[in-house]
């Protein structure tokens, strides 16, 4: 492969200054991709020479997004669901039976053309580095086939057999806490590299959690923490037992508790359009970063609570409804979800970085948010390689 100089950049986000957010950003700029990484960035005028040259025409480039937190391992939709919240219902997590029964009857086939699908999405929305989670099959052999799929597309894989407890196991939930135990986690190794669990109303408590956790980091996974969606509750008390990366949705997360986040390294990972979508209270981000808690923000695609692929969209419900600035917002699509992968390859566009980035045809990233709803990615690169293209159909 040849070294290809990307040129004529009016502004380029290029990574992270400092804890809060703000974004580096270089005018007139250019940058060098050889063997998918990035090797220079600079002013256009003191580019060095390259085999290539790519012209970008004067449009605006960003990290590509990094969505450390989806569900796109599924069949069907929830449509009836999301109009029944629209005419007042109350969001449940026991709606996710519903797919996980549309999930264990489709083919494979089926399964991989939808994940296909959706990440065909994401590369529209300038997402270039993904998680997928399992947690629509709740049974054995349903979760492993759900993770091999996932993994044909990605190495940031999650097993999320703690969803809800499935109905075959409501009158023994210990049993179903066992089966993830004995059989699921021993399987799932060498496939996902995360464990996960969903600790709120309806589905699993603190205490199972925490049995749950103990397996899985005796197993050798990373942990994330769906958590504080729902309800208010001590599940950040478990911050002292495990090591977990992430704690996923952070709804009703105190103020008091969010110095611990900034202390333990722990990223918040907030999922605005989850909030939209069930019409709930958004968290309180603006006091989260006053505390130096990290942030990311991710999309939490999903047929439930919040089916969407558009981390553009997410961007602009933060700024609009969680106190964010359009650099802090960026920030958090970016480098704070690669901080809750765990991945300092991706999020920044830096020399050694992955080249993994998005042309913005706008003048600033922030018409993602000042101008939401506009097709503003014109294209997506990953590893230096065109994946996404607004004017090829």
């Amino acid at each position: 492969m040849t070294a290809t100089l990307f040129t004529n950049i009016s502004n380029l986000a290029t990574g992270v200054s400092d804890w809060c957010g703000d974004v580096k950003e270089r005018v007139d700029a250019a940058f060098v991709v050889d063997k998918g990484i990035i090797k220079w960035v600079g002013s256009q005028r003191d580019a060095p020479a390259a085999d290539n040259v790519v012209d970008l025409q004067g449009n605006s480039v960003i990290p590509g997004f990094v969505d450390s937190h989806a569900h796109l391992v599924f069949a069907g939709d929830r449509l009836g669901e999301f109009n029944a919240r629209m005419a007042g219902e109350k969001y449940a997590a026991g709606g996710i039976m519903n797919t996980v029964n549309a999930t264990r009857a489709a083919s494979t086939e089926t399964l991989v053309a939808n994940v296909q699908r959706l990440v065909r999405e994401m590369h529209s929305f300038g997402i270039t580095t993904y998680e997928i989670k399992s947690g629509y099959g709740l049974t054995v052999e349903d979760e492993i086939r759900s993770l091999e799929i996932a993994r044909k597309f990605t190495d940031e894989v999650t097993l999320l057999a703690a969803h809800v407890v499935p109905p075959e196991y409501q009158d023994n939930r210990q049993g179903y806490i066992e089966l993830i135990i004995n059989e699921m986690i021993p399987r799932a190794q060498g496939i996902a590299k995360w464990f996960d669990v969903f600790c709120d109303r309806g589905a699993f408590t603190i205490d199972e959690t925490r049995v749950l956790f103990a397996a899985a980091t005796k197993a050798q996974f990373g942990l994330r923490l769906h958590g504080l969606q729902l309800e208010p509750s001590r599940t950040v008390d478990l911050f002292d037992e495990f090591n977990i990366t992430s704690i996923d949705h952070c709804t009703y997360l105190e103020e008091a508790d969010m110095p611990r986040l900034y202390e333990d390294l722990k990223v918040a990972t907030l999922l605005p359009a989850a909030e939209a979508l069930t019409r709930s209270k958004f968290p309180d981000a603006r006091k989260m970063i006053e505390a130096k808690v990290t942030i990311a923000i991710a999309t939490d695609c999903n047929p439930g609570s919040s089916y969407t692929t558009s981390m553009p969209h997410c961007l602009s419900l933060a700024v609009s409804h969680m106190g964010m600035t359009p650099a802090e917002a960026m920030h958090a699509a970016t480098y704070g979800g690669a901080m809750a992968l765990e991945n300092e390859d991706v999020g920044r566009l830096e020399t050694g970085s992955a080249a993994d980035f998005v042309v913005i045809d706008a003048p600033h990233y922030s018409y993602l948010m000042y101008r939401p709803g506009i097709p503003h990615i014109r294209q997506t690169w990953q590893s230096g390689k065109l994946i996404y293209d607004r004017d090829i159909k």
